[in-house]
């Protein structure tokens, strides 16, 4: 299950680990105006760990999804 929000400033995906066993905490994916972040409660640490990424690397991650392994360099334009 996920969830869409638009916020004023971000539009927010809350992904919610619905599978079998060894459920993990729920991923935000925070998609600003300059860059995408992805945050996740880690419970050992007992706070949330956060990434940041260029929207380049947000774009070329969400390529990749769609790719056979490799290695591979996108085209600029």
């Amino acid at each position: 299950m996920f969830t869409i929000e638009h916020d004023f400033d971000a539009t927010v995906v809350t992904l919610v680990d619905e599978g079998g066993a060894n459920l993990q905490e729920d991923v935000t994916v925070c998609a600003f105006e300059d860059c995408v972040t992805v945050e996740q409660y880690d419970p050992r640490r007992d706070a949330v760990v956060r990434i940041t990424l260029s929207l380049h690397q947000a774009r070329e991650l969400g390529a990749a999804l769609h790719l056979p392994e490799g290695i591979y360099r996108a085209r600029e334009g």
